[in-house]
């Protein structure tokens, strides 16, 4: 894996959560940001990461409709959310629609491992 996007509206959460992936031993990965779902549809295009990490919970686009955005415009990348929905259904939701995994916050460095993996 050599780049990955992460898209929260949080500019304080994309930090965090770049800190964690690099502890998670990712630091040899190029991190995008994008801070909305419009945004981060233009980065899929334009940056072809090898991973999406997504909140689910964003003003305009939220997470979900990301990722059946990406995938009707026929986009192949790895997808996971990172947030604090952790109900069944979001999980459901999130695998039907073609997520990965769902990491729930608050996560460590070893949830990315064990969701990511190598």
């Amino acid at each position: 894996m050599k780049k990955i996007l992460i898209v929260d509206d949080s500019k304080a959460m994309r930090l965090i959560v770049t800190r964690c992936l690099r502890q998670a031993g990712y630091g040899h990965c190029t991190f995008v940001e994008a801070c909305d779902g419009d945004e981060a549809l233009v980065s899929i295009k334009a940056e072809a990461p090898d991973l999406v990490l997504s909140d689910w919970n964003m003003p305009r686009m939220l997470g979900i409709d990301l990722l059946k955005a990406a995938r009707a415009a026929g986009e192949k990348v790895r997808f996971g959310f990172v947030t604090s929905e952790v109900s069944e259904h979001i999980k459901t939701e999130a695998r039907a629609a073609g997520a990965e995994f769902v990491i729930s916050k608050p996560f460590t460095p070893e949830s990315f491992i064990m969701a990511i993996g190598t």
